[in-house]
């Protein structure tokens, strides 16, 4: 099956907008204290290279995600989802809560920062899944 770069695109953007609503919206302030941002730092920054450079990386995860599921033949949003989170139990999960362990850094801001991958990597691939559906 080849991967279409339409359904990627649409991951990208997906995931780069959940990270939107994760980071800002939903737990903005919780996670900007336990990192110990001020918005006066957080606002100093270059915020169009960091989104470029997010949209890029987005859309290079949305690529190796669409392989995945179309080797594995994930043609349902379940399936798809299920790549996604065996991904993020199999390597993201254990790679980098070790970074965090040795860090000594907290559990709530383990949870904050890598729940995002999780649920992204799940919504990706519920996505590409339907889309694959479509294709078949």
């Amino acid at each position: 099956m080849k991967v279409k770069i339409f359904p990627v695109i649409v991951c990208a953007i997906a995931y780069w907008l959940l990270g939107w609503l994760w980071f800002d919206v939903l737990f903005g302030k919780k996670w900007m204290a336990l990192e110990g941002f001020t918005k006066a730092q957080a606002q100093s920054q270059n915020a169009a290279k960091l989104y470029v450079v997010a949209v890029l990386l987005d859309l290079l995860i949305a690529y190796v995600l669409a392989n995945l599921c179309a080797w594995r033949n994930a043609n349902t949003a379940g399936r798809g989802a299920a790549i996604g989170v065996l991904l993020w139990i199999g390597f993201v999960g254990p790679i980098s809560y070790t970074a965090f362990m040795y860090e000594g850094r907290s559990l709530v801001l383990y949870g904050l920062d890598y729940l995002y991958p999780l649920v992204g990597l799940c919504m990706m691939g519920a996505i590409l899944g339907v889309w694959n559906r479509k294709a078949a």
